[in-house]
């Protein structure tokens, strides 16, 4: 799960992480109210205007409304006043936000934060994520922060320091100094930068975060170590601990189509294909995935219906398939261990009559009950294709689909 970068600050304030004062806003009145506010309580005559959206790359981006670039960078600088800061936000919202992460597609921005001016005199990159292969959390920093550290990790990946945290122990104090140092900081800075980095580890494990990114990570004129950035990733596995997160969800920035599945308790993650999956288990769903890209074809999804799917699921799973106009055909492909592959057919013959399914649809069934499953299909009168294998049902669908292109 996602969440935008002023919620993230929030959350950074909570754990003693030195942040910048701003305030989200929706429309350009409430831009021109902020910096009116910010103003007058930090003296800065000073203003940044941001773009909210769950992507990165928003300081190389461009927004567009009608087609033309009205806004660059998307971190627009504020110099000019109360006055200025709402055209600046007046120019973002409601455009259409392209970035390197979002594709040409791009997303629409509805939030816009306005944040006291900061004057810079370093920027450093400082992320924490979970090392799967050392089944612990890692601390990257580097002296190359900003826009560019997608550049550095793929050319230089030597400039990105790492530190690898003993669950037990948690993270120490040695671990901060030592990247300290290493980043060029002063004495007097490692100190600020042991505070910051102890609350974003105290965070990161307390609120189940699966990434948290500080890019960059400041010093100021003044010597003190800010989060200029934040970008929070939580991990959705833990989401029962977390009832707050509810709040913090931005459906407009989620795909509809992923978050009716999670309600129905399906996984589903919408791919660019146009060959829809249905399947049972996430390793098959995967491999499912990998076999119909080799056969030429191109999946729309990846979902997951689960070891116990109802009838009532499967139908609900091939609503959400059928939600994209880019599919042209589906594969359902199940192994009936705990499921048993009767039920699947019922699903698969109610779902194809209730929907009045129009694209190509390819069965392959293996498992328990698998012939009752088969001869239901077979003698439902639909046009159903089965499939004996996983590779013959990848060729069919693909074959198919390019028949009917």
């Amino acid at each position: 799960m996602k969440i935008h970068e002023y919620q993230g600050k929030e959350i950074f304030r909570k754990y003693g992480v030195p942040v910048p004062k701003g305030v989200a806003v929706k429309t350009a009145a409430e831009a021109r109210a902020a910096a009116e506010t910010l103003i007058a309580e930090t003296g800065i005559p000073v203003v940044v205007v941001k773009s909210q959206v769950h992507a990165g790359g928003r300081g190389k981006g461009k927004v567009y409304k009608g087609g033309e670039v009205v806004a660059r960078g998307v971190e627009v600088v504020v110099k000019g006043g109360p006055d200025a800061a709402a055209d600046a936000a007046s120019r973002m919202l409601g455009g259409n936000l392209v970035t390197i992460q979002t594709g040409a597609e791009g997303t629409t921005v509805h939030t816009a934060f306005v944040e006291q001016g900061i004057a810079i005199a370093r920027e450093l990159y400082l992320g924490m994520l979970l090392d799967r292969d050392s089944r612990r959390v890692v601390v990257m920093a580097s002296v190359e922060g900003g826009m560019d550290i997608e550049k550095v990790a793929e050319e230089t990946p030597e400039k990105i320091l790492k530190e690898y945290i003993d669950p037990v122990t948690g993270l120490q104090g040695f671990h901060a100094r030592k990247l300290g140092f290493a980043l060029g900081l002063t004495k007097e800075q490692v100190g600020k930068f042991a505070v910051l980095l102890s609350g974003l580890y105290k965070m990161f494990v307390a609120e189940d975060c699966s990434l948290v990114e500080v890019n960059p990570l400041i010093v100021t004129d003044k010597g003190d170590v800010m989060a200029l950035d934040a970008k929070v990733n939580f991990d959705d596995n833990a989401d029962f601990r977390h009832k707050d997160w509810e709040a913090l969800r931005d459906l407009a920035e989620e795909n509809p189509t992923e978050t009716a599945a999670k309600a129905a308790g399906l996984s589903y993650v919408a791919l660019d294909g146009n060959i829809g999956c249905l399947v049972n288990g996430a390793g098959l769903a995967m491999a499912t995935m990998d076999i119909i890209a080799h056969c030429g074809g191109e999946p729309a999804n990846f979902l997951d219906v689960g070891g116990g799917a109802t009838e009532e699921a499967v139908t609900r799973a091939f609503e959400l398939i059928l939600q994209s106009p880019a599919v042209k055909g589906i594969f359902v492909n199940i192994f009936g261990g705990i499921m048993k592959c009767d039920v699947i057919a019922a699903g698969v013959i109610n779902a194809t009559r209730k929907l009045g399914l129009k694209v190509p649809l390819v069965v392959r069934l293996e498992g328990t009950n698998v012939e009752l499953g088969r001869k239901m299909l077979a003698e439902s009168g639909l046009a159903i294709t089965p499939a004996s294998t996983m590779l013959d049902g990848a060729e069919k669908i693909t074959g198919l689909v390019k028949a009917a292109s």
